[in-house]
């Protein structure tokens, strides 16, 4: 007697006797006949001795797989390598490999689980064999589709050759690279890397991220010969799959997408195929090539949301103004809690802060779930250059307060969130971050007198007092200190408004000592420093006794001592001189004439200059150009680490990161 193992593997996998006919096993497997008689005609799986057969069961069915896998794919790599019309004519025999591949797969799946919760080796093989034939499913499904449309050769490309649509691509990512804002602290290198990225860009680093975690389990390159270009399948290992866009043809494009990346991705390569086409054909006239992208989309069952997400990932890459213009027609019906939040940070990018704060209030990120610091970033920053300064002040405090909350009933920093991990580990990160960063974009859109009437706790207020602070010694001629001494004023925290005034007034004298000045400018910091000086004779009256007497003798309390001791002071001589970025987009246009503030129903004028960017924080700050003259000084931005030569000469400039959002 002969014993197949095909139905020991299925008795031992459902851990009973199946009885039945090999019929109903096929169908309680999902296989076809020719495979359970191939594995069991084999004359290596059948046995006279059932001990033999059971212990080679298992073994002899991979194998079979195995053979059965690589002989398909050398028929593969025949077909593949034909031209167009001959393959036309293999596309009945595609389809029959296909049905093939996915018996062998069932097969295979059925297999795994009798090693459920196993870690043995014999796993792993099947996992990666499984991988391979699933990839190459669905490589060859996507081939048959390209293969009825002729690889597109009757479909016109609107680039005249890859040369061009290089140049293009190329364009697009310097126009990424200059509109984007400047980084966050604390950030990993490959997170600031992705602000200045394209769409395109991060979804091929998402598959590569996969394809490297196949690589480090052993993967053997057992879907090479599926390339018709080994030199392409070699630059994407080099260079990485991010390298190989624009793809150079219709087959190139297939090949890179659907045998790179995991089989889970699927819908992921569709995506990118999908905005590949857009991509190819954006401005030719809708008949000569929507009916292809909708074939597509009925053929592999993809949803109209998924198709305008996709043509939306496409427009936000496109640096023209109507390409921006259509993603934002289409932002309304594809927005929702998946919504990609990238999405308002590229809408932000290009000048579109109104847009993006409607996709985050579309999408439900309003603050009621948690995020990464870079999309609470994003939301501050939205908010504020839409003039919503108080709605970005109770954002962050509620973001701040949601993530000390989590610390909490985390019990350690170790057990935090994940969406916290490998950023920043403490709340108190979050409110500094956070809060310099409406500091700053105030100081740029001249809202400073509105942002320190705000409710500002304690823990917030002494960013914002190391903030204002360190821009007042970066720059004395503006009227930014005066601000802060104000903004003690205004809480009747006189000692504290003394010792800002002290440190001010030093500041300001050695400034006017060591530059030439013009006689407006002279006479508006002198203006100042009067002004001030009365008020603190004033005040210092309303003290008691002994707390007059320390102020005049500059013995200060422990709590001034603490805040002086966090707020470090950098050389104007160290500081190197600005570059300014090209790209103006998002500047709110500042007003010419001077304004005024109450400094306790006195007024004080405000230098132009402190309506303009301040230099020191250039990480939260678009304009980086400060209108000081021949008398002032300011530092580089500090940018995001970047292979592209308009951010390599910035980022060597190192800017003190404390003192930066």
């Amino acid at each position: 007697m002969l014993y197949r193992k095909s139905t020991f593997i299925s008795c031992r996998i459902f851990g009973k006797k199946i009885k039945g006919s090999m019929l109903e096993l096929m169908n309680i497997l999902n296989i076809n006949l020719t495979d359970v008689t191939d594995i069991c005609m084999d004359e290596s799986a059948v046995s006279s001795d059932p001990v033999i057969a059971f212990l080679l069961d298992e073994v002899v069915v991979k194998d079979w797989c195995k053979r059965t896998f690589k002989k398909i794919t050398a028929e593969l790599e025949v077909i593949y390598n034909l031209e167009a019309e001959e393959m036309k004519t293999r596309l009945s025999l595609l389809l029959k490999f296909s049905v093939h591949l996915a018996g062998i797969s069932n097969v295979l799946e059925v297999l795994e689980s009798s090693f459920k919760d196993s870690l043995s080796a014999r796993l792993h093989d099947l996992q990666l064999l499984q991988e391979n034939i699933l990839k190459a499913k669905q490589h060859m499904e996507v081939i048959a589709w390209c293969v009825r449309h002729h690889f597109l050769e009757n479909v016109r490309s609107r680039y005249t050759n890859l040369l061009s649509w290089h140049s293009v691509v190329h364009e697009r990512k310097s126009a990424a690279v200059k509109r984007a804002w400047p980084d966050i602290p604390n950030q990993p290198a490959e997170s600031s890397m992705l602000a200045a990225s394209l769409f395109i860009e991060d979804a091929l680093a998402n598959l590569e991220i996969e394809q490297n975690h196949m690589q480090e389990m052993g993967e053997e390159s057992e879907l090479a010969p599926l390339h018709k270009d080994g030199g392409l399948f070699c630059r994407s290992k080099l260079k990485g799959l991010a390298a190989c866009y624009p793809f150079e043809n219709l087959r190139a494009a297939v090949d890179v997408l659907f045998l790179h990346g995991s089989s889970d991705l699927v819908l992921a390569k569709q995506a990118i195929f999908l905005y590949y086409l857009f991509d190819r054909h954006w401005t030719m006239p809708d008949e000569s090539w929507r009916h292809i992208i909708d074939d597509f989309s009925a053929t592999f069952g993809i949803t109209r949301h998924s198709l305008l997400e996709s043509l939306t990932f496409y427009l936000l890459d496109d640096n023209k103004d109507d390409a921006l213009q259509e993603a934002c027609n289409l932002l309304p019906e594809i927005s929702g809690p998946s919504t990609h939040p990238k999405i308002a940070q590229v809408l932000l990018d290009r000048g579109s802060p109104e847009t993006a704060l409607m996709v985050l209030r579309w999408s439900g990120h309003d603050g009621s779930q948690m995020v990464s610091i870079s999309d609470a970033v994003t939301a501050v920053r939205v908010r504020v250059e839409c003039g919503l300064l108080t709605e970005a002040f109770m954002h962050q405090r509620m973001l701040c307060t949601k993530v000390r909350e989590n610390k909490f009933k985390a019990g350690s920093p170790q057990n935090a969130s994940n969406d916290l991990k490998g950023e920043c580990r403490t709340w108190e990160n979050w409110v500094e971050i956070l809060v310099t960063e409406i500091c700053c974009l105030c100081i740029k859109n001249n809202l400073v007198d509105r942002m320190i009437g705000l409710p500002w706790n304690s823990n917030e207020e002494k960013y914002l007092h190391k903030c204002l602070l360190d821009y007042a010694f970066h720059d004395p001629s503006t009227t930014i200190g005066s601000l802060l001494f104000v903004f003690y004023l205004q809480r009747y925290r006189y000692v504290e408004a003394c010792h800002v005034h002290s440190k001010l007034q030093s500041e300001e004298q050695e400034f006017i000592s060591h530059n030439s000045l013009s006689g407006e400018a002279l006479s508006r910091m002198r203006s100042a420093i009067h002004r001030r000086a009365e008020l603190v004779v004033q005040f210092i009256q309303l003290l008691p006794k002994v707390q007059q007497e320390q102020v005049k003798a500059g013995i200060l309390p422990p709590e001034i001592h603490k805040m002086s001791g966090e707020v470090e002071i950098q050389e104007r001589a160290d500081l190197p001189m600005v570059q300014e970025p090209k790209s103006g987009s998002l500047l709110v246009s500042l007003p010419a004439n001077s304004s005024f503030v109450s400094l306790t129903n006195r007024n004080i004028m405000l230098n132009p200059s402190a309506l303009e960017t301040p230099p020191r924080f250039g990480s939260s700050i678009k304009n980086p150009h400060l209108e000081l003259g021949k008398y002032g000084s300011s530092s580089v931005l500090h940018q995001r680490l970047s292979s592209s030569p308009e951010r390599t000469q910035q980022r060597q400039v190192s800017v003190k990161q404390k003192c930066q959002i």
